[in-house]
């Protein structure tokens, strides 16, 4: 019975420090999850839904031709600003493409004789014309034969009679 009512006084103590330590403890603010903005809430996004404003209220009859000749020279102005603005801070995903795809090329790994440096790292034979290709140490030396050749017109191709 002792042994009961200690147990309960502990449970009872436990939930009431679990409710109280909230509100007596220190008052931790959590930051606030970054949230993107708003394709409105931009400025080329503010600049193009005037624009469709301007547009819709001309339509309507609500502005006249010279109203909407000025605010559309304004409005295209701003959003050529901001266009202008957010290229010039994001990087262009074609240009980091063709880096990436040059650096894999150039990076030391295997080399045709005849198609030149291959994009497969741990390739044995080339993907193009089947020959076995140079190890990465020789392949830093070499150059293709016909580089200045398609690699299809390079490679000599096998008739039907030959074949037979």
């Amino acid at each position: 019975m002792l042994a009961e009512a200690i147990a309960a006084v502990l449970v009872g103590l436990t939930v009431v420090w679990l409710v109280v330590q909230p509100l007596l403890g220190s008052q931790r603010t959590r930051p606030e999850p970054a949230e993107p903005l708003d394709l409105e809430e931009t400025p080329r996004g503010v600049a193009l839904a005037a624009l469709k404003e301007i547009d819709f209220d001309r339509e309507t009859g609500k502005l006249s031709e010279s109203d909407y000749q000025l605010l559309k020279a304004k409005y295209t102005a701003s959003a050529l600003e901001a266009l202008r603005a957010e290229e010039a801070t994001r990087p262009d995903p074609v240009e980091a493409l063709i880096a990436a795809k040059t650096r894999a090329l150039t990076s030391g790994g295997a080399r045709c004789r005849t198609c030149g440096p291959r994009p497969e790292p741990d390739a044995v034979y080339c993907s193009t014309c089947g020959l076995r290709l140079l190890p990465s140490s020789a392949a830093q030396t070499a150059t293709p034969a016909n580089a200045s050749a398609p690699a299809a017109l390079a490679v000599p191709r096998m008739s039907d009679e030959s074949v037979r």
